[in-house]
Formats: structure tokens, C-alpha cells, sequence
């Protein structure tokens, strides 16, 4: 018999809640991995293909469309099929992308990067909807746990990509598809899911309330800040292995140093939580991950010898923003419904905005012949997140 899901937090036996918080974490895994592992490898994958550097860069912002295109699309998906179901579909998606991406030819290889790429915006546009559902006494801690999983996993799949694809026989359809394991897993783990049904109203919300949240102030602000946030960390994220190169670093170094990156975007997720949880307010919070956000990029423009040092505080920083302006997507609202329409206009808005970013970068870079101005407009963006953290901080709600 189908069971009709209730937003209560410990409405269900501890056995259930911990299957779904396990599935929770293997969604989470599928988030960011498939994409931020391609960086490493752009020119083994542009050697063997032949592809220009321009669609380089298109197949590196194609996931970023995509986001845009389907964010606000999901909490109809979910109104329609139900939050597990979708979310069940979403994975299915995202598997399909990265074995369509592995195939060999060209075409493939844009198509599958596409295809991943909605699935992710599905899954990232619900899951913030479903632990507002399901854990609402947990809000922070398991935004923070999941902010983790998706950084850990991103580090492993970076630090990974390029000896996996070095191996022999290998190579980088070898190392793109192995990324396969992690929706594949949670697929697995996620079929018990589907012997429910969220109620349709509460749970994934009305065209009313989606229409109002584009009338809020506090959601513009909120959306602003998530996506700046993304925007300076897609841009740096993509061309963080050129930029280290072309200031003396090795290719392996390089891609070493994009691990690190990738493993300190978890860290805040281990603090953060409690930090959140401590305090209704999270001005403080916003602005300083923001200021150590610009921080860093000045120190890798001014003082590259110490790339180590600012990749890690970059990816600190970037970590927290990206967990924080995702606790602000449910802190900020009043119910599961809100929350689906402003995640879905926040990740609309926001990877529109981050789709830009790399392109944008590069560009400055070949106008001015080094990355000076491309890394200080990239300050200027953390400058705008910390004054809209500074607004999407404030205890209130829409």
C-alpha cells in the first residue's frame, strides 16, 4: 500500500530515517563529482578529441546551463511524480548522462554533459525541499553533512581523474565513467523510497506560492548571494589547473592542488552546522566566508608561491558559502512548498549567472594576456556576496 510521507521530523522508525539519510548522503555524492572531474583532464580530452578550446569551455559551462534551464522546472516534476520519485528519475538521469558522455564520439560526449547536468538540477533543487520535509529539527546539520559528502566526493573524483586515466589501457572516457558508481549506488539505495508518495500540496508546493517567492525581497537576496557564490566558484574551479600552470606549477601539482581544493570545499560542513544551529542570525557568518572568499584569490594573484595555502582557504570559503546560501534556501522560508519555489528560482537565477563565470574569465584572460583582471573581478563578485549575505543573514522569513 502506497504511504502518504508527513513533514515530521522522527515520523518514522529510526531504521527508516537512517535508510533515508543514507540515501540522502549518496544523492548528495552525485552533485558535483560528475562535473568538477572533467577540469583535470580538458586537455587530455581535447588531444584525443579535437575539440577547439572555445567548445572546451562550452563543455565545461554545459552543466551550468542546464542547471538554469530545469531548476525551475523540478518542484513541477515533484508536484506531478512525488519528491522520491523524481528524485528516483533524477538519478536515473545523471547515470545515463555519464555513461552517454563515455561513449567515444564527440556529440556523445556534449549530449551526456547535458543530460547529467539536468539530472543534477532535479536532485538539487529537491533535496533542500525534502530535509525541510523530513528532518525539519535538522535543517543545518544535515545540510552540513551533505555539503561534506558532496565535497569529499568531488576531491576523490579530482584528485583520481588523471592517474585513473593514465593507467594502462585507460583513459579519459575510462576515468569519466567511473563516476557512474555514485548515482548508480544511490539508486540502490534510494528504491525503498519509492514505496511512498508525498502529499502533493504541503509537500511540494502550488504555482501560488511559486509565483509569490519572486515577489520577496529576502528570496532576491537569498538567490543573489548563491549565486555569486557559484559564480566565483565555477570560475575558479575551471580554470584553477591553467592558472597554477601558468604560474610554474606542474600539470600533476596542478591537478593535485584542484584535489585540494575540491577536499577543503567539505570542511565547513563539519563546523558549520553547529555554528548555523547556534544562532538565528548569520550576518557574521555570510560576510566573513565571503571576505576569506576574496582573500584568497588576492593571495593567489599577489603571492602564487603560496597556492597551497589560498587553495585551501578558497575552497573553505567557497564551501561555506555554497552550504550556507543552501541553509538560507529552507532558514529563509515558512514552509516545504516555499522552499521547493525558492530553490528552484535560486538555482535558476544563480547558475545562469555561474554559467557565465568561466567564459567570462577566459576571456579576460586572452583580452589582457594574464589573470590579473580575471582573479580581480572575482574579488569584486566575493565583495557583492558578502553585502547580500550580509541581507540574506537577517532572522526572518518570507
Amino acid at each position: 500500500m502506497t504511504e502518504i510521507v508527513r513533514a515530521r521530523d522522527g515520523g518514522y522508525p529510526s531504521s527508516r530515517r537512517t535508510l533515508l539519510t543514507i540515501g540522502l548522503m549518496l544523492i548528495a555524492s552525485t552533485l558535483r563529482a560528475p562535473i568538477t572531474g572533467v577540469a583535470p583532464m580538458l586537455g587530455m580530452i581535447r588531444d584525443s578529441s579535437g575539440i577547439s578550446a572555445a567548445e572546451a569551455g562550452v563543455l565545461t559551462t554545459l552543466p551550468l546551463l542546464a542547471f538554469a534551464v530545469i531548476s525551475p522546472f523540478a518542484p513541477a516534476i515533484a508536484r506531478e511524480y512525488g519528491m522520491e520519485r523524481s528524485l528516483f528519475g533524477a538519478l536515473l538521469v545523471i547515470s545515463s548522462g555519464i555513461l552517454l558522455r563515455s561513449t567515444g564520439p564527440t556529440s556523445t560526449l556534449f549530449l551526456g554533459t547535458g543530460a547529467l547536468g539536468a539530472g543534477i538540477a532535479v536532485a538539487n533543487v529537491l533535496l533542500p525541499g525534502l530535509i525541510k520535509r523530513d528532518f525539519p529539527t535538522r535543517i543545518a546539520g544535515l545540510t552540513g553533512a551533505y555539503t561534506v559528502t558532496t565535497g569529499l566526493v568531488q576531491a576523490l573524483v579530482s584528485t583520481a581523474a588523471i592517474p585513473l586515466a593514465q593507467l594502462p589501457g585507460s583513459g579519459w572516457h575510462v576515468s569519466l565513467v567511473s563516476t557512474v558508481i555514485f548515482p548508480m549506488t544511490a539508486l540502490m539505495v534510494w528504491v525503498p523510497q519509492l514505496r511512498r508518495q508525498s502529499a502533493p500540496g504541503p509537500v511540494t508546493g502550488s504555482k501560488a506560492d511559486q509565483s509569490g517567492i519572486w515577489r520577496s525581497s529576502i528570496a532576491w537576496q537569498v538567490t543573489a548571494f548563491l549565486g555569486l557564490t557559484s559564480l566565483v566558484f565555477f570560475s575558479i574551479t575551471g580554470w584553477l589547473p591553467t592558472i597554477l600552470q601558468e604560474a610554474g606549477y606542474p600539470a600533476a601539482t596542478a591537478g593535485s592542488l584542484h584535489g585540494l581544493l575540491q577536499l577543503a570545499t567539505a570542511m565547513p560542513g563539519l563546523v558549520l552546522g553547529s555554528a548555523i544551529r547556534g544562532t538565528k542570525d548569520q550576518r557574521a557568518l555570510a560576510v566573513g566566508v565571503s571576505l576569506a572568499t576574496g582573500l584568497s584569490l588576492l593571495g593567489l594573484w599577489q603571492f602564487p608561491a603560496l597556492a597551497p595555502l589560498w587553495v585551501g582557504l578558497f575552497g573553505f570559503g567557497a564551501g561555506a558559502g555554497f552550504a550556507l546560501g543552501l541553509a538560507f534556501v529552507s532558514l529563509r522560508t515558512s514552509h516545504n512548498h516555499q522552499t521547493a519555489a525558492l530553490s528552484g528560482m535560486a538555482q535558476c537565477l544563480g547558475y545562469s549567472l555561474a554559467a557565465a563565470g568561466p567564459a567570462l574569465v577566459g576571456f579576460a584572460h586572452d583580452a589582457t594576456g594574464g589573470w590579473g583582471v580575471a582573479l580581480g573581478l572575482c574579488i569584486a563578485a566575493t565583495l557583492l556576496m558578502a553585502a547580500f549575505g550580509n541581507l540574506a543573514g537577517r532572522e526572518t522569513t518570507i
